[in-house]
């Protein structure tokens, strides 16, 4: 089987289920695991946000991004395109993508249209498949859809089982914590402006332990403002702005702490303001989401949730420092 990936988290999939030889064609984002940037790359961003090697574009700020994506959408414009002589090199029999998001890729119409045009040349078919969870659980449907379509579901079976049971032993080690005693926690998926987290970062809090007072369980993330994050008092703000790995979350930070927004949180009185690795473990519906909650219960619960592994540690910085007047 020839398979081309056009979502990052689809390529963790594909890898997980023992099938990175089958790998002809990523996204210029699929980035995890390592090995899989000399697989080919199928996709780019149209409007410069995002370079080959799927890194921000360090000239714009995340204000710039935003006006960017929000003129080009808009305007009825895609963010992203396909190189379609590439894909006609790969003559995938599966294809990967999503409907899901029109700012995280390529969209399915766009993927659909271009293999229409293709098949021809290529002399066969392939299956175009869309992938959309909107929460956790979806995400494990998700694999066991690509273990079937690609003749690995027990196997695939097998790897979801492993990630219900992380879950569980999140959930068994705060489960005694009353829950007026979890921990208030704002997400920001983007800072500039802020937005607070959709889709599954709202459950990633809750089975961590939290209590998310922004954001949409299963809903796409949605534009707040800071007058709403000073509102919702959170005793813990986690800075998680798609697209960005945990320097460039850092850095989005100091571009507005600045604001006098901070000081008027309990996080801030608490020393509980952190920047994650948003690209590894938030913004992407694969199976690291459950790394995600696993950070997340260790800054919330420490006292009862070991120490994050030395990957997981290296996803998480304290912005005390950085947000102090």
């Amino acid at each position: 089987m020839r398979i081309v990936s056009l979502l990052p988290s689809a390529t963790e999939i594909v890898c997980l289920l023992g099938l990175r030889d089958a790998l002809v064609g990523r996204s210029h984002e699929c980035d995890f695991p390592a090995d899989v940037r000399s697989v080919p790359v199928m996709t780019y961003s149209a409007i410069g946000v995002t370079q080959e090697n799927g890194a921000i574009n360090a000239d714009l700020t995340s204000a710039e991004i935003d006006a960017l994506v929000s003129q080009q959408l808009a305007d009825g414009q895609s963010l992203y395109g396909l190189h379609l002589d590439r894909l006609e090199a790969a003559r995938p029999d599966l294809i990967l993508t999503q409907e899901l998001c029109d700012v995280c890729a390529v969209s399915y119409g766009t993927v659909r249209a271009a293999v229409r045009e293709l098949t021809p040349r290529w002399g066969g078919a392939a299956q175009v498949v869309s992938l959309e969870p909107t929460d956790i659980e979806g995400v494990f449907e998700t694999i066991l859809t690509v273990a079937e379509l690609t003749g690995r579901l027990a196997f695939g079976r097998q790897q979801v089982q492993r990630l219900r049971d992380r879950l569980e032993r999140v959930a068994a080690a705060i489960r005694a914590v009353p829950l007026e005693e979890r921990p208030a926690v704002a997400a920001l998926e983007w800072l500039d402006p802020p937005f607070a987290p959709g889709h599954w970062v709202p459950e990633q809090i809750e089975r961590a332990g939290g209590r998310c007072v922004l954001g949409r369980y299963g809903k796409p993330s949605v534009r707040c403002t800071w007058e709403e994050l000073i509102a919702a008092q959170p005793s813990c703000v986690v800075a998680m702005p798609c697209g960005y790995d945990l320097a460039g979350a850092i850095e989005e930070t100091r571009r507005v702490a600045h604001l006098p927004v901070w000081r008027e949180l309990p996080a801030f009185a608490h020393g509980r303001l952190y920047a994650v690795d948003a690209t590894s473990y938030f913004s992407r519906p694969g199976p690291r989401v459950v790394d995600g909650v696993e950070i997340l219960a260790g800054l919330l619960h420490p006292d009862r949730w070991p120490a994050p592994t030395p990957s997981q540690a290296q996803a998480i910085a304290h912005l005390f420092a950085i947000c102090e007047p």
